[in-house]
């Protein structure tokens, strides 16, 4: 398609997903994704001001580079400079541009060659920006796709205007797990294939986060890299500052035995013991365990705590499984499409008991499915594709559980 014909394809699917929209977030997160795509680029983000701290953090991001928990003060970056002065900035030699020192996509993981950074500019005053990193040939941005960046940032700003969108930066998360350029081999034949290409994310404490995906795309061995139970092939793993990157096999049985709480697919119940003797089984291996009776009280399954298995529905099988999990405390829990067996209602009610747990203990869940809308009640969600992370996206307002419908 004609260069032209895409950038007028673009702006009426811009104004369609801005005007149209019930979800502010929804709209730009999908505004951002359609610029991204259309000058076939590596990333993008839109930042925006918090005016009680005069700092910058960006609500949307795409792109290999994990940006979430990042703030810049107002004045101070590319981001801060076009945010302050209200003027586009196009860079076409990163390396080579003297007002620059650094960027936030290279801290984490994403050399930066060539990119656009526009105002968001609502009539009245500019509230943030809007950034494109990276074209995917190699080349350098022109005006015309500059004037298609600055079309979306002015429809974008006045739309936020009308609705209402803001960021509160006082607040800056614990990181819980960080990966920093993680890839990941297996042996295929005479040669390898690359699962994961290059991971940088971070995970922090007392969060939500959907991982999305279609299958094959590195998601799962991800997460079980994650969670001790498969080993990168280079890059670095960090839990709470500490190097985990090969860890020995005494650590790693700590690890997983006092860190980590597993909610799995196919439940993974032991047939031959109950409810309660399954929890307890799990609690007699930890330090400092939940009681196993309280934590099957948590998931509402005290009635059928003297049942086995086989003599529980699917959803009971997986509430037991969850009460398995959080019997040990754990500061973090994955879970491997959790719901993929269980019909709507069931489904809902095991993420309803996911989500109290996260509010009551403050856990980290780190939730890998297929379900798009599961995404919509956590924290954060994370797309993978191709073994590279694709889009970070906030949830300002995530939905409960009871909410949520398909």
């Amino acid at each position: 398609m004609p260069k032209e014909n895409r950038f007028t394809k673009a702006t009426w699917q811009i104004m369609e997903q801005l005007l149209g929209t019930e979800s502010i977030e929804d709209a730009l997160s999908q505004c951002l994704e359609t610029v991204v795509e259309t000058l076939d680029s590596e990333a993008g983000a839109i930042w925006l001001l918090d005016k009680k701290t005069q700092q910058l953090t960006p609500m949307f991001h795409i792109g290999p580079a994990d940006i979430s928990n990042i703030s810049i003060e107002n004045g101070s970056g590319i981001e801060s400079d076009v945010t302050k002065s209200g003027k586009s900035v196009i860079i076409t030699d990163f390396a080579g541009d003297s007002r620059y020192d650094s960027s936030v996509f290279e801290e984490n993981g994403l050399p930066v060659k060539g990119m656009l950074c526009v105002p968001l500019n609502n009539l009245h005053e500019v509230i943030g920006c809007v950034q494109i990193v990276n074209k995917k040939d190699g080349s350098f941005y022109d005006k015309e796709e500059l004037q298609l960046c600055e079309h979306m940032a002015s429809l974008a700003a006045i739309t936020i205007d009308e609705k209402g969108l803001s960021t509160d930066t006082s607040e800056q998360k614990e990181i819980l797990a960080s990966l920093r350029n993680v890839t990941k081999e297996f042996p295929s034949g005479n040669g390898v294939i690359q699962v994961l290409k290059g991971i940088n994310i971070d995970i922090y404490k007392s969060e939500f986060v959907v991982i999305l995906g279609e299958s094959g795309c590195g998601k799962s061995t991800m997460m079980n890299i994650i969670g001790g139970m498969d080993f990168l092939t280079e890059g670095k793993l960090t839990i709470e500052g500490k190097d985990f990157s090969h860890p020995s096999d005494a650590e790693l049985t700590m690890y997983r035995r006092n860190y980590i709480g597993f909610i799995f697919q196919s439940y993974n119940l032991m047939p031959n013991l109950t409810a309660l003797e399954n929890v307890e089984f799990i609690a007699e291996r930890v330090k400092d365990p939940m009681d196993p009776k309280e934590a099957i009280e948590r998931v509402n399954m005290t009635e059928r705590a003297n049942n086995y298995p086989g003599q529980m529905s699917g959803g009971q099988q997986q509430r037991v499984s969850i009460a398995r999990a959080i019997v040990k405390k754990p500061k973090l829990i994955l879970a491997d499409e959790p719901t993929a067996a269980l019909d709507y209602t069931t489904s809902i009610e095991v993420l309803a008991t996911i989500e109290e747990i996260v509010k009551k203990y403050g856990t980290t869940v780190l939730m890998v499915t297929h379900n798009p809308e599961i995404a919509k009640m956590a924290d954060r969600v994370m797309k993978i594709r191709d073994g590279k992370i694709a889009s970070v996206k906030k949830n300002n307002h995530p939905l409960h559980a009871e909410e949520l419908v398909w």
